[in-house]
């Protein structure tokens, strides 16, 4: 090879790298994006509210930006890495898991000592000296689109050997979230504006002496290979119901399952959940925890309707203010939702056809064990849109639905329900609607 075919060879090899890396770097930004929630995240906020003899005091406040991810018992779980030799000395409204060694220290001992502490929230009913404002929910972080008030967590941290002024003050590195497993990937600690605060009487403005951020972001590929539910299919013109597919959700626990029945049901402990949150599902052939089904139940002349059921087949999981997102081009119409309640969620294309639907408060919004109490279901009620509107080609199916953040694997488009050559059309006027008395009776 000559002087200028090795130069063109280099070059064209430089190239390759460059494109290979650009590709790499949106591929890996890709998996932590999600097109219906595409601004959603965690963000963590220190706010250094004063200085100490050797450090400060700062007010930890995570904010769930999430519209429809939430953080589940047994909660969230923040560890960093300090960048000097920071200690501890206290903490309100969390806890450090370990305290380290502490050894150097005489009479005054810190709370922890660790260089890498991991924190977590303190359980509901802790004594009152023990509490700050949105603490103590035993981690448990509700959805920013379900209840902005209930989507946040703070404590108060009492940091020492730390330096005592904006200049020596180094900020925290290598945070991680878990919440309450794994998913999250957080950036870099930066400095922003100084928070700025109201006092107590809400009569005057104090600010903190420094403030930095940490945001998390959410990978659906980070918690596990394989989804965590999935849907299936039926309508009222066609008796074939497209279950989920085989194995959706993988089928590793497939040895481990119970059958309906099944004496070990009887057996104490069953539910009761673990640590590292394996699952005990009920055997079935997508081997998920959660099922959603879809039914397209009634066709109206102006109207139609459709009937979600959502089933937990994990007997050691309840699921607290559950989540339930869907995509269908004809949910910019929705006329009525029995039973759940719903909001409409508008992507970043601005298009009206994504709605969020969660448990009523008290009365369906904790979602029970694999067992006869294990489901929730309602109806919705539609407006047709007359220029899209078809019960053809499976169009009146969802295009994505997603259980509590996590996006469910879908039929094959070609098992669909078939509507028949010689449809019958089962038209009603909406004033048959009038008194109609909503069942909450599923069979499948």
């Amino acid at each position: 090879m000559d002087g200028k075919q090795n130069c063109g060879f280099l070059s064209f090899s430089a190239s390759s790298f460059t494109l290979w890396t650009v590709l790499l770097l949106i591929f890996s930004q890709a998996e932590s994006y999600d097109p219906l929630d595409p601004f959603g995240n965690i963000t963590i906020k220190w706010d250094v509210v004063s200085w100490t003899p050797d450090g400060y005091v700062a007010v930890v406040t995570m904010n769930n930006f999430q519209m429809y991810r939430h953080i589940m018992s047994p909660g969230w779980t923040l560890t960093w890495g300090w960048a000097k030799k920071e200690v501890i000395w206290s903490m309100v409204g969390a806890q450090t898991t370990e305290q380290g060694d502490c050894s150097k220290f005489k009479g005054n001992v810190p709370h922890c000592c660790k260089r890498n502490p991991t924190v977590v929230d303190l359980l509901p009913g802790v004594p009152y000296n023990q509490q700050i404002a949105n603490c103590c929910k035993g981690g448990v972080v509700g959805s920013w689109g379900q209840d902005p008030s209930a989507a946040v967590s703070s404590f108060q941290v009492s940091v020492g050997l730390a330096g005592t002024s904006n200049k020596t003050v180094k900020l925290p590195k290598n945070f991680t979230l878990l919440g309450p497993g794994p998913g999250y990937t957080c950036g870099p600690a930066k400095i922003v504006p100084s928070t700025v605060f109201l006092t107590s009487d809400r009569r005057r403005k104090t600010q903190a002496a420094m403030t930095w951020n940490v945001t998390c972001t959410y990978s659906q590929l980070l918690v596990a290979k394989n989804p965590s539910c999935c849907v299936s299919f039926s309508s009222f013109y066609n008796d074939t119901i497209t279950p989920c597919p085989t194995c959706s959700c993988g089928c590793q626990n497939k040895k481990d399952c119970i059958k309906v029945g099944s004496k070990k049901l009887k057996k104490e402990g069953v539910n009761t959940p673990r640590k590292d949150n394996v699952p005990l599902l009920q055997c079935t052939n997508h081997m998920c925890p959660i099922r959603v089904h879809w039914h397209v139940k009634i066709n109206y002349k102006e109207y139609w309707r459709v009937k979600i059921a959502v089933t937990n087949f994990n007997y050691r999981m309840n699921y607290t203010q559950w989540t339930l997102v869907a995509q269908h081009p004809n949910l910019n119409n929705v006329t009525q939702v029995f039973s759940f309640d719903y909001k409409p969620l508008v992507p970043y294309k601005s298009i009206n056809d994504t709605a969020m639907f969660y448990g009523m408060k008290f009365y369906n919004d904790l979602l029970m064990e694999a067992g006869s109490f294990g489901n929730v279901q309602s109806e919705i009620l539609l407006k047709k849109d007359k220029n899209m509107f078809t019960l053809k080609q499976g169009w009146a199916f969802p295009r994505k639905i997603y259980f509590n953040g996590d996006e469910c694997r879908l039929p094959s488009p070609d098992a669909y329900p078939v509507l028949p050559n010689m449809a019958h059309k089962n038209l009603m006027s909406f004033s048959r609607i009038v008194g109609f008395m909503f069942v909450v009776v599923f069979v499948l």
